[in-house]
C-alpha cells in the first residue's frame, strides 16, 4: 500500500511504483493518491485531490475529508494487511497511518521525509518509532537521522531524474500562444486549494504591476495535475486585462519558456532550481497558522532551493511581506539586472549539483523491494 496525500508526493510515488514494476511487475499496490500514481498502475481507494491541504488552520476546516480517508485506508489494513506500507511525505496523515500499520505488524516505509529538522526536531524520536526506515532525499537528512539512531538511506532526490520538459520550447511556445520574442512569467501559485486560495491573488496583482510597467510581458499559469482549470477561472475574473495563459500541463514544459518565475514555496522551488530559472517564493498561510508555525520553526529560511544551499539565494516573500509592490520590484530586477540574475542562476546550478546524481526513483524502488521481500537492508 501507497500514501501520497497531494500533487508533488502524488508524482514520486507515481514514479516509484513504475521503478518497483520494473523490477517485479508482479506487485500489487493499493492506496491514496491521484491521477499520476492512477496512470502508474496503483489501485486508488482514496483520491487526494480533495484532501490537499496546508497549515492548521486549513487541516481543521477539512478534518472530516481528511478523517474519511484516513478511516478508508486504515481499514484496509485491518482487513487486508499489506506486506510493506509506503508513506509519501504528508506528514500528519502518514504518522496516523503508520501507528495503525504497526498494531498490525505491517513493515513501513517513509519516503520523503517530514521537515522535523525544521520545526520540532524533538519529534525525531517518536518518528523512530513508528517506522522501519526512513527514506531521505537530502545528505544532511541521512545525517539528522543517523544521530537520533532511526534507520534511515540517502536514496537522492527524484526531481533530478524528473526535472525535465517533454517538450520543445518551440512547441510550447506554440501550443500557448507565446510571442518568443517577449518576456514570460511563470505564476505558480501551488497545488492545494487553500494555498492557491492565498497565494494566486497576491501573484496576479503582483503580474498587474509588471504589466503596467513593461507592456509587452505575457505571463502564464501551470494548473496542478490535482486541479481542474475551472477552479482557476473565478481567481482571474478582476484581472481581464492581464495578458496570462492558464494552462493544463506538465510544469516543467512551462518553466523551460519562463524568464522568471514567481511561485509558492514547497516543492516547486526545487523544480525551478533544477531547470535553472531565476524566480521569488511567496508564501501565506492563515494567520493563525502562521502565527503558530513562526514559533516553531527552528531554521532561517522556508524555501527549499534555499534550505538546501543554506543560505538564502532566491528571495521569500512570507506571509506579510508578500505584497504585490515588492514581489513585482524583484521579478523587475531578475529581468533587467544581468549580474543579479547571472549570479542567481549560478546559485541554482550549485543546488541542482548538491541534490546528486540521477536514480533516485530506482533507489528508493530498490529499498522498497528489498524491505518486502528480504527484510530490512
Amino acid at each position: 500500500m501507497i500514501s501520497a496525500g497531494e500533487a508533488s508526493g502524488d508524482l514520486h510515488a507515481a514514479n516509484l511504483v513504475k521503478a518497483l514494476h520494473k523490477i517485479d511487475s508482479s506487485i500489487r499496490i493499493t492506496g491514496m493518491g491521484n491521477n499520476k500514481l492512477r496512470e502508474a498502475g496503483a489501485e486508488l481507494l482514496v483520491d487526494c485531490a480533495d484532501i490537499a491541504v496546508v497549515g492548521i488552520v486549513e487541516v481543521l476546516a477539512n478534518y472530516r475529508l481528511i478523517k474519511r480517508a484516513l478511516n478508508r485506508l486504515a481499514d484496509e489494513i485491518r482487513n487486508n494487511p499489506p506486506d510493506l506500507l509506503i508513506l509519501v511525505d504528508y506528514q500528519e496523515f502518514n504518522f496516523r497511518l503508520a501507528k495503525i500499520a504497526r498494531q498490525h505488524g505491517v513493515k513501513v516505509l517513509f519516503y520523503i521525509s517530514p521537515q522535523v529538522w525544521a520545526w520540532r526536531p524533538h519529534r525525531v524520536h517518536k518518528i523512530g518509532k513508528l517506522i522501519d526506515m526512513m527514506a531521505v532525499l537530502f545528505p544532511f537528512e541521512e545525517k539528522f537521522y543517523r544521530k537520533a539512531n532511526v534507520p534511515v538511506t540517502f536514496v537522492g532526490h527524484p526531481l533530478v531524474d524528473e526535472a525535465r520538459p517533454d517538450k520543445t520550447r518551440a512547441e510550447c511556445l506554440a501550443e500557448y500562444r507565446i510571442d518568443e520574442t517577449r518576456k514570460v512569467i511563470g505564476l505558480f501559485p501551488g497545488s492545494r486549494k487553500g494555498e492557491i486560495s492565498r497565494v494566486l491573488p497576491v501573484l496576479l496583482e503582483s503580474a498587474e504591476l509588471l504589466q503596467q510597467k513593461h507592456a509587452g510581458i505575457q505571463f502564464i499559469l501551470p494548473v496542478a495535475s490535482t486541479l481542474s482549470i475551472d477552479y482557476i477561472q473565478p481567481f482571474l475574473s478582476g484581472h481581464t486585462h492581464l495578458d496570462i495563459r492558464v494552462v493544463k500541463d506538465r510544469s516543467y514544459n512551462v518553466m523551460q519558456i519562463c524568464h522568471a518565475i514567481m511561485t509558492a514555496s514547497g516543492t516547486a522551488t526545487l523544480e525551478i532550481a533544477l531547470m535553472g530559472i531565476p524566480n521569488a517564493i511567496v508564501y501565506r498561510i492563515a494567520p493563525l497558522s502562521y502565527f503558530i508555525l513562526k514559533r516553531m520553526i527552528t531554521i532561517d529560511n522556508i524555501g527549499l532551493v534555499n534550505i538546501v544551499a543554506e543560505k538564502n539565494i532566491v528571495r521569500e516573500f512570507i506571509q506579510h511581506e508578500a505584497v504585490p509592490e515588492t514581489i513585482a520590484s524583484e521579478i523587475d530586477r531578475i529581468l533587467h539586472d544581468e549580474a543579479y540574475r547571472n549570479n542567481m542562476m549560478y546559485e541554482l546550478a550549485k543546488v541542482r549539483e548538491k541534490l546528486g546524481k540521477e536514480g533516485g526513483s530506482d533507489n528508493i524502488a530498490q529499498l522498497a523491494y528489498g524491505m518486502l521481500n528480504s527484510g530490512l537492508k
